[in-house]
């Protein structure tokens, strides 16, 4: 279910993914013991999310190992509208956001596999995209040999708020 945002108001950042063609899902919920976003000071954090869509795990597998770059790319991007998904929970507004600090990118990969960074763009793009000049952020990505579910990418955040 997409969460609502208002009609009277939509908002810059809610114009933006509309214009890209994004509906937010609602917030998936914690699957352990952590909480899917902190806010101190000035900063949100948003735990790492996968590509779920409508309650399932969309990619799933390994990038080298039968999942190619350009489903990595894709799954980083849920991951990433995802992440934004937890952002609105949190804020009530992606408006609040000031910009977007730093990505974190898990990639679930076999050992040969070298090319991270190009799956990880698929996040990284979706937040230029959205945020313009705001989204560029520092950046971390890494190979893991597995993340839960089999999920093939993980992606967490930081954003700077107001």
């Amino acid at each position: 279910m997409a969460q609502s945002i208002p009609d009277a108001d939509p908002g810059r950042i809610a114009a933006r993914l509309a214009e890209l063609g994004v509906s937010l899902p609602e917030a998936a919920k914690p699957i352990a013991n952590y909480v899917p976003a902190v806010i101190t000071g000035d900063l949100l954090f948003v735990s790492g999310q996968v590509p779920m869509r409508e309650g399932k795990i969309a990619y799933t597998g390994k990038l080298g190992a039968g999942v190619p770059i350009e489903m990595g790319q894709e799954a980083a991007q849920l991951c990433f509208i995802n992440v934004l998904a937890q952002a609105f929970a949190a804020l009530g507004s992606l408006d609040r956001v000031v910009r977007v600090v730093r990505l974190g990118g898990f990639i679930a990969a076999g050992p040969e596999f070298t090319q991270h960074a190009q799956v990880m763009n698929g996040a990284s793009d979706m937040a230029v995209a959205v945020f313009d000049d705001a989204g560029r952020h520092a950046r971390t990505t890494i190979g893991v040999p597995s993340l839960p579910g089999d999920a093939a990418v993980e992606v967490e955040a930081v954003f700077e708020i107001a």
